[in-house]
Order: C-alpha cells, then sequence, then structure tokens
C-alpha cells in the first residue's frame, strides 16, 4: 500500500495479473462500495434494451420519435449538453485520481468500474442528444439514477466519514481530485435536473408547465407575478399568466366528469365525495407522502437537540459525531420540512381550485336541467296552484316550504363549496396522525424507556374525547348550515323584493327580520365556537397530560434522573405532537363541516326534481307524430306527485289537440286559468302524465323554437346583446326587428342607442320595453316556433296594435309557427289561424276560431266585448304615432354604460378598515375588552413559556444533588398550577374574544344590510345583486370564521414572540441584532407578498362574483334559456367565467407557498446560526451555559425564529381576510336616501285625507340624467280617483315614483298639507301604497304576504281578500265551471274547492307560483290592508283579462274609503272613466288635466278623440 501506481515494478506488476480468478473474487476489491456503479450500469442496459424493445414494438420507429403536444418533459437544450460536458470531465478526473494513490493491484478494478460507469454514462448522454422523443425520456432516467448511485457511494465513502470524530474519507489519497470529482458529481446528478427547464408544446404555456424542479419547490417561477403585482395599483386578470392547459375548466370537465355526473355517465348511487377520490387519486397519494416527509424532517430538530444537549453534558467529549452535524441536521430537517409542507399546500390548494372549478360548473349544469317547481314565472299555476297550504299551526313567514332556488344555488357555490374544499385535510386524519404518534411514542421510548408506554396509554385513553367533539361538532354544523341558508334565502329575497321594500317603506321592519334570523346563526356559532374552543384545551392538555404521566414513571417509578437533554427533546417531541394534535383536530372540525356541505350539495345532484326529459323515473312521450305541434290527452301538473295528493294544480287535455304549424295560433282564455302552461307543457318544463296508452306532447326542435315570457326576462347587457341573444349580427334583419317591434322611438330616447346596458333584469326600462326587447329576441333567432307569451298585455293600444300590424303580420313571422298566449282577443283574432281555450279549470279545448271559442265561452264573451275599444284606436296612423317623441330613463353617458365595473381598493387594506373591525370588536366598553383580553392572554402564555423554564430547571436540579434528594412530587405540583393557570386564563382570553367576534359580525352584518336597504334606486340599477350577495354571503362567512381566528393568531403570536425574545436576549444579549435583522428582513418579504397578495385576492373576488352573477341570470331565465336551446352557450360561458377565476386562484394560493419557503428558510438560518453560537461560544455570554440554560435558550430561540415569521403570515394573512370588511365598508358608505330624523316624523293625525298639491314638479333618474317629468303642476282632492294615461315612455310611472320620492325631484309636493320632503322617507312611503303592474310577494303564505308584521287579525285580512275581487272571481268560476261543463267530476269540483287561495295558502318567493293577475288580486288586497289614503295602481291590470279588471275596479269604486285617493295609470279607457279626473301625460309634461266631462265637451280633447273612436262610445260616456 506504501507504492504508488506510477513507481510499480514490472514483476508486481505481472504478479497481479497473475493472481487467480478466485483470489480476485475473494479479495477486498470486490466488496469495495465502488463496485455498486458497476452493478448499476450493468442492470441499467439490460432494462434499457428490455424497455427500448418493448417501446419500439409497441409505437413503431415513428411514433417513438412524436413528441406529445402538451406533456411537459425535463429536458431541454442546454441541460444536456452541461451534464454531457461534466460527465467527460468526470471520466477524466476519475481516471487520473487513482495514480495519486498507492495500492495493491486489486483496487484497479473497482477504480475503474467506476470509469467505465461514467464513460457508459456519457455515451447515454451523447446519445440522447440525438435520439427520439420517447426514447431520450426514458435514457435521461437512466443517467440520472446512475448518475446518483455514484454520488451515494461517495458520499457514504469520503463526506459521510467528515461528520464523525473516528473516521476519515477513504479515498482521502486522491487530495483536491477527490473533492473536485465530488463537486462535479454534485453539479451533473443534482444541480443540472434541477436547474433544468420542463419541455412544454403549449403555445402560449403558464410558467409553472417549464418551470425546473428548483424553481418549483421554491414557487420562483412566481417572481414575475410578484414583481407585476407588487408595481400594479389595480391588477387585472388579462395580465396574470395564461391558464395551464390542465387547468383549463373544458380540460377539466372533460376529465373530472364522468366520475361525477350522472348525465356524463357516473354511478348514479355513488356520492361525489369517492368520484372526486377517484380523480385526484395520484394527488392525494403525493399528499401522503409528502406529509410522511414533513413528519420525518420535523425529528430531525428533537433529534439534533438531544444530541447537542447530551454533547454539552457529557463536557464535549467521548461522543462520535461531531456538533457541527447535528447542527446541520438542524438546519437541512427544518429546510425539508418546509419543502415538503409547501409542496403539500401547493399539491392541495391546486386540488381546491381544480375542485372549485368542477363543482361549481357542476352545479351550473345541473341547474339547467331541474324542474322550476317554484321558482318560475308563470300564468297558469293558479289559484289551484298553490302548490301546498301552509298549515296554520306553523309560522306565517315560515320559507321552510318554499325554495328559494337562487339563494340556494349560491349557497352552494359559495358557502358548501368553501366548507368542502376546507376539508382537504382528512388525509391528516388518516396518515400524518397515526404516523406522528407511533413515532413520537418511539422516540420517547428511546429517551425515557418503557415510561413512554405510560405516555401511550394516556393518548389512548384521552382519544375518544376528539371523537366525542367531532360528533357534536357535526350536529352543531348541520344546524349552523341550515340557519346560514334561511339568512342567506331571506337576504336573497329581500335583495329581489328591494324595490318593493323601499317603496312600501319596510326596510326597518324587513331589517329586523333577517337580523332575527342572523340572531339565530350566531347562536349556534357561538356554539360551535365553544367546540373550538374545547379542541384547543384538548389539544393543550392531552400532550401535556402524556408529558407528566411519562415524567412521573420515569422520576417516581423507574428511578432515572432527567436530564437537559432528555427534557427539551422530549419537549419539542410534545410540542410537534400538540402542534399535530391542534391540526388533526382543527381538521375535524372542517371535515365535519366539509362532509355536512359535500352532503348538501350531493343531495341537489341527485334528489333534486329534473325535467322529465333527465328523469329516469317520469314517463316520456313515446308516440309522438314527427313535425306535430301539440297534445293528446295528457295531465301535466307541477310536482311528480299526483294532483290528487298534492293538491297542485293540472292542465288537461282529454282529446288530440295539434297546432297550425305556419300560421298564429292563440292561447285564450281567464287569468289563472292555465294558459302559460300550456306553453310550459309544450316546452317540457311540466310533468308529463299520460292519460291512456296512446298519449303524447310534441315540440318539434329541429327548425329551433324561441320564447317570450310574460314577464320579461332581461339580461344586464345592452340592448342589442339581448336581442341578437347569441345569434349572428344581421344588421339588415336587426333593423327590421327593431321596426316591427315598435323600438326605434325608444333608442332614440337613449344616447348610446342600442349599445345602452339596461342593468340587473333591465331596471332601466319600461315594462312594455321589455315586452318588445323580449319579442324582438324571439323574432331576429332563426327559430321557426314561437312561443310568445302575451306580449301584447304590457303595451299600450297603439304600441300592441303597431306589433299585430308590423310585427304578427309581417315578413318575418311570414311562414312560422307562433302560440301567442293573450288576453287582446279582438286585436289578435284577426290574425289568428286557430285558436286554443283554456278553461279555468285546466282543461284545454282546441277550437277552430275566435268566435266558437267565444261561443263556447261565456268567460270569454265579456272579454272580447271590451276588446273592441282597443280597435277603435287602429285607424290612428300607427306609422306616425310610433314616431312620436317620448320619454324612457336615459344613462349617464353616452357609452350607455350603465352598471359601474366593481370597486377594487388598491394598495394595502386601509386602516380605516381595520380599525372598523377592531371597534366592532370591542363595542362600547373598548378599553376594558382589550384590557381583559391582552391581560389574559399574556398571563396565558407567559405560564406556557415558564413550564417549559421549570422543566429545564427541574432536570438541572439532577446535576447538583443524589436524585433521592430531587423533590419530584413538588416539581409535578408546581408544573400542575402553572399548566392549570395556563389553561384557565386561555379559556378566559378565548370566551372574551368569541364574544367580541361575534358581536363584530353582528355589527357588520347589519351596518351592511341598513346601508344597502338605505340606498337609492339608482344604486340598486347600476349595482349586479350577485355583488351584494358576495358580500353577504362569502365576506360575512370569512367575518363569521377565518378573520376572528386569524386575528386571535395573530395577538396570541405577538405575545408568544415578545416573550420568548426577552427570553433570548437575556440569556444571549447578542442575538438581539440577529433578531432584529430576522425581522427586517420578514417585513421586507412580506411586505412585497402582501402587496401583491391583496391585489390578487381582489382580482379573484370580483372574479368569483361574475361567476355568481352568471349563475343567477341563468336561473332567473331557466325556462327561456331551454326554450332557446341555449344551454351549450350559457355552459360556455360559464367555463370561461371558471377560466377568468382560475387564472387568477391559483397564483393567489402560490404566492403563500412562495412567501412561507422564503420565511422558514430565514428561520432555519436563524435557528443554526443560534445553535452554533451556544454550542461553539458557550462563554460569551454572561450566564452561565449549562445545559439547561442552552437548552431553554435554544428552545426559546427555535421557538422565536418561529413566530417572528408566523407573526409576519399572521399579518398578512390578516390583512388579506381584512379585505373583506374593507368590501363591506365600501358598501356601508355607498349613496344613501335621507335618513329618519326626529323632525322628520309627522303628526300623528297625518294624513287625515288623500289631499295632493303638486308645485312645479321635476324628476330625472340620476344627477347627470335627464328629466323625464317636466315642471308638473296639479291638484287632487281627498277621495277623489284620478286617471293617467299615456305611452310608453311618457312618465307615468316616474310620476308615482317622484310622488314617493324614489327618484331625485325638484318642486313640492304637499300630501295632506305637509311637504313630503319634510317628511321621513319611512313615514311618507307607509302611508301611500302603489301596486305595480308585476306585483312582488315574499315566500311564505297569504297571511304573511298581506300582513308580513303580524298587525292585524284574520278578520281584517279575509276582509281585504274579499274587498280585492278575488273571493268573487273565484265563485264565479266556480259556478261557471257547472254551468259550462256539466260534465266535470264532483272529483274536480271537490279539488278546486279545496285548492282556494286562503290565508294559509302557501306563496313561493316573489309569488312565482301564481299567474300575474292573481298576484295583482293579492297586491291590492295588501293595499287594502295597509289603508292608505292614497293609493297609486301602476297599469296594475294591463295583465289580466276584461272580467277580472271589471271585478277589480267595482271594488275599487265600493270598498275604499271615501277619504282614499285613487291614482290609476292604465291602458285601458274602462279602467279610468270614470275617475272624477284623467291625466293625459305625454313627454313628461301634463298636456290635460280636468274631469272626463270637460275633457268630453271639448272638441280638441286627446280623450275625447279616442272616445269618440271606440265602438263602446255609449258605455263609456254612461261611466261618466
Amino acid at each position: 500500500m506504501s507504492m504508488a501506481y506510477g513507481d510499480l515494478t514490472e514483476r508486481s506488476y505481472l504478479g497481479a495479473i497473475q493472481c487467480s480468478t478466485k483470489d480476485w473474487l475473494l479479495s477486498a476489491s470486490w466488496s469495495d462500495t465502488r463496485v455498486y456503479s458497476a452493478y448499476a450500469a450493468i442492470a441499467s442496459v439490460l432494462l434499457l434494451l428490455i424497455h427500448l424493445t418493448a417501446l419500439i414494438s409497441r409505437d413503431g420507429p415513428s411514433e417513438s420519435q412524436q413528441k406529445p403536444g402538451n406533456a411537459p418533459n425535463p429536458r431541454s437544450l442546454s441541460s444536456p449538453l452541461v451534464r454531457l460536458f461534466l460527465v467527460i470531465l468526470l471520466v477524466g478526473i476519475s481516471v487520473q485520481a487513482p495514480r495519486h494513490c498507492s495500492s495493491p493491484s486489486p483496487i484497479l478494478l473497482p477504480d475503474y468500474f467506476t470509469s467505465l460507469t461514467l464513460v457508459y454514462v456519457a455515451l447515454l448522454a451523447l446519445f440522447s442528444l440525438s435520439s427520439a422523443y420517447r426514447i431520450t425520456t426514458v435514457v435521461h432516467y437512466h443517467i440520472q439514477v446512475l448518475l446518483l448511485i455514484i454520488l451515494a457511494v461517495y458520499t457514504y465513502r469520503d463526506i459521510v466519514p467528515l461528520f464523525t470524530y473516528t473516521s476519515s474519507p477513504q479515498d482521502s489519497c486522491e487530495g483536491w481530485l477527490l473533492w473536485v470529482k465530488v463537486s462535479f458529481l454534485v453539479l451533473a446528478s443534482i444541480a443540472v435536473p434541477l436547474l433544468a427547464s420542463r419541455e412544454c408544446f403549449t403555445p402560449d404555456p403558464n410558467p409553472e408547465q417549464k418551470a425546473s424542479f428548483a424553481l418549483l419547490i421554491t414557487y420562483s417561477f412566481l417572481d414575475n407575478v410578484i414583481h407585476l403585482a407588487s408595481r400594479s395599483l389595480q391588477l387585472e386578470v388579462a395580465k396574470l399568466p395564461p391558464l395551464a392547459d390542465y387547468d383549463d375548466a373544458k380540460t377539466l370537465k372533460a376529465e373530472t366528469f364522468p366520475y361525477l355526473d350522472v348525465f356524463s355517465g357516473a354511478n348514479k348511487t355513488r356520492h361525489i365525495f369517492f368520484g372526486l377520490m377517484v380523480i385526484y387519486r395520484w394527488e392525494f397519494l403525493t399528499l401522503a407522502a409528502m406529509s410522511i416527509i414533513e413528519i420525518a424532517a420535523g425529528f430531525a430538530g428533537p433529534i439534533g437537540i438531544n444530541r447537542l444537549l447530551n454533547y454539552i453534558e457529557n463536557d464535549r467529549q467521548d461522543v462520535v459525531m461531531r456538533p457541527w452535524f447535528w447542527i446541520l441536521l438542524l438546519f437541512v430537517g427544518s429546510v425539508s420540512r418546509s419543502l415538503a409542507s409547501q409542496w403539500y399546500e401547493f399539491i392541495a390548494t391546486r386540488t381546491v381550485v381544480r375542485t372549485e372549478a368542477m363543482i361549481t360548473q357542476l352545479i351550473f349544469e345541473h341547474s339547467l336541467r331541474i324542474r322550476p317547481t317554484d321558482s318560475m314565472p308563470d300564468d297558469s299555476k293558479t289559484s289551484s296552484t298553490m302548490s301546498q297550504e301552509t298549515s296554520p299551526s306553523r309560522p306565517e313567514d315560515s320559507s321552510s316550504h318554499s325554495t328559494n332556488i337562487i339563494g340556494r344555488i349560491n349557497n352552494l357555490v359559495t358557502t358548501d363549496l368553501a366548507n368542502a374544499v376546507v376539508a382537504r385535510d382528512f388525509l391528516r386524519l388518516i396518515v400524518k396522525m397515526p404516523i406522528e404518534i407511533v413515532l413520537c411514542v418511539v422516540f420517547l421510548y428511546i429517551i425515557l424507556g418503557w415510561s413512554a408506554f405510560v405516555g401511550l396509554a394516556m393518548i389512548l385513553l384521552c382519544f375518544p374525547i376528539p371523537g366525542w367533539i367531532g360528533n357534536q361538532v357535526h350536529g352543531v354544523q348541520t344546524e349552523l348550515m341550515n340557519k346560514t341558508d334561511s339568512r342567506v334565502n331571506s337576504i336573497v329575497e329581500a335583495l329581489n323584493l328591494l324595490r318593493m321594500i323601499k317603496l312600501f317603506g319596510w326596510e326597518r321592519k324587513m331589517s329586523e327580520k333577517i337580523d332575527q334570523k342572523r340572531e339565530e346563526e350566531l347562536g349556534w356559532l357561538w356554539k360551535r365556537e365553544l367546540m373550538d374552543l374545547s379542541i384547543n384545551c384538548v389539544n393543550f392538555v392531552i400532550p401535556i397530560f402524556t408529558l407528566l404521566a411519562t415524567y412521573f414513571t420515569y422520576t417516581v417509578i423507574m428511578k432515572e434522573e432527567l436530564t437537559a437533554s432528555k427534557v427539551f427533546s422530549t419537549i419539542t417531541v410534545i410540542d410537534m405532537f400538540r402542534e399535530q394534535l391542534y391540526t388533526i383536530l382543527a381538521s375535524i372540525t372542517s371535515t365535519v363541516s366539509g362532509k355536512v356541505s359535500l352532503d348538501r350539495i350531493n343531495d341537489f345532484l341527485h334528489k333534486s326534481e329534473l325535467l322529465d326529459i333527465y328523469s329516469n323515473d317520469a314517463i316520456q312521450s313515446l308516440h309522438a307524430p314527427q313535425d306535430v305541434i301539440g297534445i293528446k290527452q295528457a295531465t301535466f301538473s307541477w310536482s311528480t306527485r299526483p294532483a290528487s295528493v298534492q293538491n297542485d294544480f293540472s292542465l288537461t287535455v282529454n282529446d288530440e289537440l295539434v297546432f297550425h304549424q305556419g300560421g298564429i295560433n292563440l292561447i285564450i282564455g281567464p287569468t289563472g286559468s292555465g294558459k302559460t302552461s300550456l306553453l310550459m307543457a309544450l316546452l317540457g318544463e311540466m310533468n308529463f302524465i299520460p292519460s291512456s296508452s296512446q298519449s303524447w306532447f310534441s315540440l318539434p326542435r329541429t327548425g329551433g323554437v324561441a320564447y317570450a315570457a310574460q314577464e320579461s326576462w332581461i339580461q344586464n347587457d345592452t340592448i342589442k346583446n339581448n336581442i341578437l341573444f347569441g345569434s349572428p349580427d344581421d344588421v339588415s334583419r336587426y333593423r327590421k326587428v327593431i321596426y316591427q317591434c315598435g323600438l326605434e322611438h325608444d333608442l332614440n330616447l337613449f344616447e348610446a342607442g342600442d349599445s345602452t346596458e339596461v342593468g340587473p333584469k333591465g331596471v332601466t326600462l319600461s315594462g312594455g320595453q321589455k315586452a318588445r326587447i323580449t319579442l324582438a329576441r324571439a323574432v331576429y333567432s332563426s327559430a321557426e316556433i314561437l312561443l310568445l307569451d302575451d306580449q301584447l298585455a304590457s303595451l299600450d293600444v297603439h304600441t300592441a296594435k303597431w306589433i299585430v300590424d308590423k310585427c304578427l303580420r309581417g315578413d318575418l313571422i311570414r311562414g312560422r309557427t307562433v302560440l301567442l298566449v293573450t288576453h287582446n282577443v279582438a286585436l289578435a283574432g284577426p290574425i289568428a289561424d286557430f285558436v286554443v281555450s283554456v278553461g279555468s279549470d285546466g282543461r284545454v279545448v282546441g277550437r277552430k276560431s275566435v268566435k266558437e271559442a267565444i261561443v263556447q265561452d261565456k268567460a270569454l264573451q265579456l272579454e272580447a266585448k271590451k276588446d273592441e275599444e282597443m280597435l277603435a284606436r287602429a285607424n290612428e296612423d300607427i306609422d306616425a304615432e310610433s314616431r312620436l317623441p317620448g320619454t324612457a330613463k336615459s344613462n349617464d353617458s353616452e357609452t350607455g354604460k350603465l352598471v359601474i365595473a366593481e370597486e377594487k381598493e388598491s394598495g394595502h387594506v386601509s386602516w380605516s378598515a381595520i380599525f372598523m373591525y377592531f371597534n366592532a370588536l370591542a363595542g362600547n366598553h373598548r378599553i376594558f375588552f382589550n384590557g381583559c383580553f391582552v391581560v389574559t392572554m399574556m398571563i396565558s402564555n407567559l405560564a406556557i413559556n415558564t413550564q417549559t423554564y421549570y422543566l429545564g430547571y427541574w432536570a438541572s436540579q439532577y446535576e447538583d444533588r443524589p436524585a433521592s434528594q430531587v423533590p419530584v412530587f413538588f416539581n409535578l405540583g408546581i408544573l400542575a398550577v402553572i399548566l392549570f393557570c395556563a389553561v384557565f386564563f386561555h379559556v378566559i382570553c378565548r370566551i372574551i374574544f368569541f364574544k367580541g367576534s361575534l358581536r363584530a359580525s353582528r355589527s357588520l352584518h347589519h351596518h351592511l344590510l341598513e346601508s344597502v336597504f338605505g340606498t337609492t334606486l339608482r344604486w340598486l340599477d347600476t349595482t349586479p345583486l350577485s355583488r351584494v350577495l358576495t358580500r353577504a354571503t362569502t365576506d360575512i362567512s370569512t367575518i363569521d370564521g377565518p378573520l376572528h381566528k386569524v386575528l386571535f393568531g395573530l395577538w396570541n403570536t405577538i405575545s408568544f414572540t415578545f416573550i420568548r425574545f426577552f427570553a433570548i436576549i437575556i440569556i444571549s444579549p447578542i442575538f438581539f441584532i440577529p433578531a432584529g435583522v430576522l425581522i427586517i428582513i420578514g417585513c421586507w418579504i412580506s411586505q412585497i407578498y402582501m402587496t401583491a397578495q391583496l391585489g390578487i385576492k381582489r382580482e379573484m373576488e370580483n372574479r368569483r362574483a361574475l361567476v355568481l352573477a352568471h349563475f343567477g341570470a341563468a336561473i332567473s331565465g331557466l325556462v327561456s334559456i331551454r326554450a332557446y336551446s341555449a344551454s351549450t352557450s350559457f355552459t360556455n360561458s360559464s367555463l370561461d367565467l371558471i377560466n377568468d377565476y382560475t387564472r387568477s386562484a391559483r397564483p393567489f394560493h402560490g404566492l403563500t407557498c412562495w412567501v412561507t419557503v422564503r420565511l422558514d428558510l430565514l428561520s432555519a438560518l436563524f435557528s443554526t446560526a443560534l445553535a452554533v453560537y451556544l454550542v461553539y461560544f458557550p462563554n460569551s455570554s454572561y450566564l452561565n451555559l449549562d445545559a439547561s440554560l442552552t437548552g431553554f435558550s435554544l428552545n426559546m430561540g427555535i421557538g422565536f425564529s418561529m413566530l417572528t415569521l408566523w407573526l409576519v403570515q399572521s399579518v398578512n394573512d390578516f390583512e388579506v381576510q381584512s379585505s373583506s370588511v374593507e368590501r363591506i365598508r365600501h358598501y356601508t358608505r355607498i349613496e344613501q336616501e335621507p335618513a329618519p330624523i326626529a323632525s322628520g316624523k309627522p303628526p300623528a293625525y297625518w294624513p287625515a285625507s288623500g289631499t295632493l298639491r303638486v308645485e312645479h314638479l321635476s324628476a330625472k333618474y340620476s344627477e347627470n340624467g335627464k328629466e323625464v317629468l317636466h315642471d308638473l303642476t296639479f291638484e287632487v282632492k281627498g277621495g277623489e280617483r284620478i286617471g293617467v294615461v299615456g305611452r310608453t315612455g311618457s312618465g307615468k310611472s316616474s310620476l308615482s315614483l317622484s310622488l314617493l320620492r324614489a327618484i331625485i325631484t325638484s318642486g313640492e309636493v304637499y300630501y295632506d298639507g305637509i311637504k313630503t320632503s319634510s317628511i321621513n322617507l319611512d313615514a311618507l312611503r307607509a302611508n301611500i301604497t302603489i301596486v305595480p303592474q308585476i306585483p312582488e310577494l315574499l315566500s311564505g303564505t297569504v297571511r304573511y304576504n298581506l300582513d308580513p308584521f303580524n298587525q292585524h287579525d284574520d278578520a281584517t285580512l279575509n276582509d281585504a281578500l274579499k274587498a280585492s275581487g278575488l273571493h268573487a272571481l273565484q265563485d264565479q268560476e266556480d259556478v261557471g265551471e257547472n254551468e259550462t261543463n256539466v260534465s266535470v267530476s264532483a272529483a274536480t269540483t271537490i279539488t278546486t274547492a279545496e285548492a282556494r287561495v286562503t290565508l294559509d295558502t302557501h306563496i313561493s318567493s316573489g309569488g312565482t307560483n301564481l299567474s300575474v293577475g292573481q298576484r295583482q288580486f293579492l297586491a291590492l288586497a295588501r293595499a287594502i290592508v295597509r289603508g292608505s289614503k292614497l293609493l297609486i295602481l301602476d297599469e296594475a291590470t294591463s295583465a289580466i283579462d276584461y272580467k277580472t279588471d271589471a271585478i277589480i275596479q267595482r271594488y275599487l269604486r265600493t270598498e275604499l274609503g271615501d277619504d282614499v285617493t285613487l291614482i290609476a295609470i292604465a291602458h285601458r279607457l274602462q279602467t279610468i272613466m270614470d275617475a272624477d279626473k284623467i291625466m293625459v301625460l305625454e313627454d313628461g309634461h301634463i298636456v290635460e288635466f280636468d274631469s272626463p266631462r270637460n275633457l268630453m265637451s271639448d272638441k280638441n280633447s286627446k280623450l275625447r278623440m279616442l272616445v269618440d273612436e271606440s265602438e263602446d262610445r255609449d258605455e263609456l260616456l254612461a261611466m261618466i
């Protein structure tokens, strides 16, 4: 061994060659570790040949050379060249290095085997540069494995010995070449693969797709996002990196729907959870692997501490491993744990975002399949239609019977989906918890012997406690979600009906009702917080009991001595166990909440009532003839249950009903008879119940179907886009549609023309304008079949005549099949090719002509007679009239933009928002609250840290006295007292804070609703409902949960940080500077992160709001979307919106990993530096640093570094969560109507009469808008009936709103002698009642709708129903049925009687289970109950037949008090001809205002002109 290879003599060399094979095999050379690389090379050759042969035989030579379109591959042009260069250098060094050593000849063999292996690797690297793509991928992994094996060999031989006092590197004779060789091996096997970019063949890839592994695990591929977002005041989604193809919603849908969506092939009986498990099986395996790595790396800390303290205890002697190895282990373990933990978070949050995208789209598409049982406006769900009668014993305002579908779906895709994805950490319960417990016990056993099993027994004894708490949490969470549902449904309903609520002056009372539901929700939230407190206490107590039981056994029973190395290493393990237990118990809460929410989503997906076409249980129409529109021998209902069981309305066709194709088919019948239901039945919206084996219904879809609903469905878009509705823009056809639908004049009124945005639900349009836009959409479409649901009802006579003459008789309708529901029999009759009559009992009979239908139905005879009044106006020049100037609500700018972009704050969350939450948290006793909270928290945390010090003090007692003299029981008693103080004051602190958080939740929710309820109608016009809903759901949910938890954690971290900081400074004052540097760098990184994070979060929330807005718009127009077969278009739009959300959500979650990895690295560096100082410079401290003080200082230092960075993260998290407060604060400062003041309360007697005096009244809808009323002056005496007429847009509805001060006005209005401008708005509106054209109702019973605040008895309410004419109508319908249809069965008569509207009849939200006419009856009854001295009817009878109108008018004349002033806005002359005065409006001016008699005496009067041209002239004159 003493001779160098170069000095070998020829004899010795030949002697070595002549050794026998047997001697070589038995020599030490073959057992040398360097030979392992040769073994690996041989295995590589064999495997590579097998693999390449299989690859070529399977795919063929050409296929194996193809590159997949989107598959990323760890290969780039530069990295293979760099690796090849390094390997060639290694070959040279490996050949040359052994010549520096003197060794017997057997050493040659392993040395050159390593060289040959490297030559083989070099050949593979060279081959990979020119070979096919798939082959290169295989070769790459072989190269990588071989290089790592060679590195592992040299690590074992030459690097590991450096860690010890007893060993030295085996190849040290190679000198500096050894370390050059090892360095090149590290570069080739680790650095190059880590830094090599991955190939991605996507045209515009996301940086994540092509990032190297080093960039991935450090999240440096987000650096550009950080740079951009931290410097942009307003960050748009378009500036963010493009969406990765595997995150695209369409890709996710294709991959996941087969496991989740029943209609895409998913198992019908399988819970959605198991579908998610199948989809994410590889992700969850990765999460499990990262959890195991995190656990293993976590034990590097206690092992290192134990060995370092043992080194100090042994006076730095008699140890094998050098202390710097354990210090390095502390650093590597901390960094590895961080990388594993953050990769877990990265995969988990990526899975969360994808799940949000999938579930959101799944719920949306499923919503397009559900039956509109309680959510669809219908003319037909008649008085018999009110699906279920509410029991009188139930509360009148109960909404348990109604399904507010928009509110429910909104809750599913916000609160429930959030709860479901938060439960992603359930895997910790299955994988991490048992492994952690086992390793903790093993470690304790190694350190403390069998006493560890006593600790294990304590864990097992306490284990049922978390399970019991979990069961309690499940029940509490279920109830909490139910209460949240109830509150959200009430808010959704209130926001949908907010215009009505404001016009009735119900803001305060409705707010109180929602506040009551909020209190119920907060009650259950308090119970859940108590569950969380129990979890925290269990989390703290179980590890401590485990530790004390173990120490007691170890010292008292086993008679062993505690040392600092044992105490502080076991404390670290117990802290790990406590942290893990806290995570596990928190996961129990989130998992339970997630299960409850996932069950609710699953129930929606599997138990919702679907349309027949999607339901396997429904009976399908199998005998329908091709290309025929009609029904044969069938009954249709709104539920799958039989009508006889449910008392539900049913539509019946006893014979065969076939509509005339290529012509106009009229559908006529009394109000509530089922005309709209007939259209719904054809569209498949109702449940098909065959009456015989030959039953069928048919509506051919091949040529397209268009549907115009009676309650116009208008999207929040421009007028043009509402008309086009996704169809190609044909300029000629479009202009023709505008002309034929009478919209030219209306578009001229808007500065932006057809580019004008119409707002949510078309709030800026009049009823007639909405009806004509809806009609224009149907006419413009290429559909061969048009279903028009009473579009003429909302139009004045001139416009209706125009529509009939220009549109229905025009060339765009010619040859198309039209099914027209109408009450205007005389007007539409001449154009009808076929007439269908629907009786009041829901029976459908086909008739050949209008005349035949009228003869067979006495109810229609009166209606047809009254229709003649409309024809009297037909002689006017329609073309001229349509172009007369008028008035419409104008937008504020020529761009037509109505809905303003959602506000996004820039920079940090404002201090005003933070102080808003702090003030709400503390309430009216800020000093007392804050003082109690801070004191109890400091005492609790000081006790926890004192416990650590005292354990070290206990261990130090064994150094200066015998074990028998150590007072074990005394020490245990002191520890018990300390721990009791910690737990007691922690509980007090948490309760104080919980009470404050509930107070803040209550206050912010109340202020939000108070502000929204108090805003102006104009603000409601310009703000989509989805934005308000987002604040009332998502943001309030954040305040209820994450925000106050993050804030408590922040204060707790601050407290711990200060305590540990002073502990370190006392022991090691020199670390004051490093600690400050740590804080400064952490704050700098945090500042960059926070600026970027807030901007992205705001954009993400806005994109989420757009998704919810799309949901709301689609659900409200379900029938129209399905009728137009536009589901695919809306589905694609949803996918695009979800992609925008995902594009912002992915970076949002990724930035958290980015900052955490960097902060954890700082923490590891600080802890390592402190350990170096304490171990290598013990004498620099003014204290005598024995093992106990060193252990305590090290424990405090590691804790401080982690707490410092947790503090930074907590501040970041708090600011991110506080953005919800900021958003709510912004909505508490929106424009408001004048608030009530003491001087605004009217006298108690007011109003004594309905006297009204208007002086110079002008009005406009916005500050910058045009005036819609101009200098109106008139006077109305108490008890007078005033009729108001005028064309669409003349200002009739604006007049009613101005009297209620609902729009901006100038001039004065005197109501019973008092200026309305001096009266509080709630008092004014409470004493004026308006019945709008489309009345809106609340969910609940009829009783609740008439008297929502329980101010009247049932007798009064029944009298109001009677006075409204509803009872008389029902009585006449019953008599009419018996007279006209003697064949009606007794069962039918009984059913009709049972289904009469009573106070207990259930009403769906908005009254959607009633026809418009029926709603008007109830609205009128509600007005009668209110007993106002001024009653305004805003075209309240336009949508009902003449018979019903006559009943209403008769009761208005007889039942209203003599002192009640009535202002009736109407189209029909018969409605207002007996008025005391008639006002004619035109262009916002009064052109006539006098008594009918005086106006009739004026030959130039417009009213006289109308009457004289009417065939009902004599009847109208008789009414004067």
